[in-house]
């Protein structure tokens, strides 16, 4: 093979006590490098540097979620890998002016990205291959479904990936463009073109919302003021897919070396779009026509693996998908949680989290 393409991740997590109660992280941000506060106050973000392997992204992940832990377990706390909180009222925002400014713009519905925490994949960008990349990935984001963590919100079932139907669906419906899928590009500059208008489109809903002008340019320019799951960053110089849950670590290593592998033969070889199918071979990969990847996402937030041609697609497209156990699947029983059942749930996925990160689970093989 030709140069490893090098990935990292950001990682989100619940904070609760002892009782599972949700709480601040407190001083748990100063554990590690890369633990970061989230705009909600009982989430927590981890992120790692840019790794070349499974195995050193593994160590990072580890090394920095065991520091944490070793923080927690003096602070009474604990790391929750789940996409919901499954049942736990109202969440608090900090008071921070950008999200001030998203919650003017997107109105009532932003309560709902309150409840979601999730992963974030980046994929280093290979000179002229950028478009491939960012369609490749635009293509795999029904794998999404292989880590779905959480069927709850308000300890109602919603969807096998709820923490998906918040952001999209619901959070962002009258806002569409900004927090949905967006079909292949034709080149770079047709990013740009894209980025531009979506950042117009902003800024008009902001003037409309009473939201002044200057104070939006001060927080957001035209790539942070889009939340479609896959971006291309040229301030990270990564091509980033935000389409999955939080889930326990071991589930997110081997999706980020799954999907590592799909994206090093998108580098490697011809990339075609057209049929309703997709399929990687040795001397080609084959993406969907957008509107067929459409239909797969959807299967992938409202059923999950359930869906035989969600899981059909996903192996035509490289990925094991019968090794995948997703969370969502084990805790899904149909009818309502209450919230004392939420807590327990919240308690168990931190003992299972904590029980991976103290037995270090050996890599994926690349």
């Amino acid at each position: 093979m030709s140069q490893t393409v090098r990935r990292s991740i950001e990682v989100e997590y619940w904070v609760t006590d002892e009782a599972g109660q949700l709480v601040s992280p407190g001083e748990l941000t100063a554990a590690a490098q890369g633990v970061e506060r989230e705009f909600v106050e009982p989430l927590l973000e981890i992120k790692t540097p840019p790794c070349e392997t499974t195995e050193e992204l593994q160590t990072e992940l580890f090394d920095r979620l065991g520091a944490v832990l070793g923080r927690a377990e003096e602070l009474g706390k604990r790391l929750v890998p789940l996409a919901t909180p499954v049942n736990a009222g109202e969440i608090q925002e900090l008071p921070e002016e950008r999200t001030r400014i998203q919650n003017e713009v997107v109105g009532d519905q932003f309560r709902y990205v309150r409840h979601c925490a999730g992963t974030h994949i980046h994929f280093e960008q290979q000179p002229g291959q950028v478009v491939d990349q960012l369609n490749g990935l635009i293509a795999l984001d029904p794998a999404l479904a292989l880590v779905n963590s959480s069927p709850y919100f308000q300890g109602q079932r919603l969807a096998t990936g709820a923490r998906s139907k918040l952001y999209r669906w619901m959070a962002y419906e009258d806002l569409s463009k900004q927090g949905r899928l967006w079909r292949y590009l034709e080149d770079e500059a047709d990013w740009t073109r894209r980025l531009d208008r979506r950042y117009q489109e902003f800024l008009a809903a902001a003037t409309e919302a009473g939201v002044d002008r200057q104070a939006v340019s001060a927080d957001f320019d035209p790539e942070s003021a889009v939340w479609t799951p896959v971006q291309i960053r040229n301030e990270f110089g990564t091509v980033e897919w935000r389409s999955p849950d939080t889930a326990l670590p071991s589930h997110v290593l081997q999706l980020a070396d799954g999907l590592a592998t799909v994206v090093q033969r998108l580098v490697q070889t011809d990339v075609r779009i057209g049929g309703n199918r997709g399929e990687v071979t040795e001397s080609a990969v084959l993406l969907p026509e957008f509107d067929a990847v459409l239909e797969y996402v959807e299967a992938a937030i409202r059923d999950g693996l359930r869906s035989k041609a969600v899981r059909s697609y996903l192996d035509r497209m490289g990925l094991d998908v019968a090794s995948y156990e997703p969370t969502a699947t084990r805790i899904d029983e149909g009818g309502a949680i209450d919230p004392h059942a939420a807590r327990q749930l919240r308690l168990e996925y931190a003992d299972r989290l904590e029980r991976e990160v103290h037995q270090r689970s050996p890599a994926v093989a690349d």
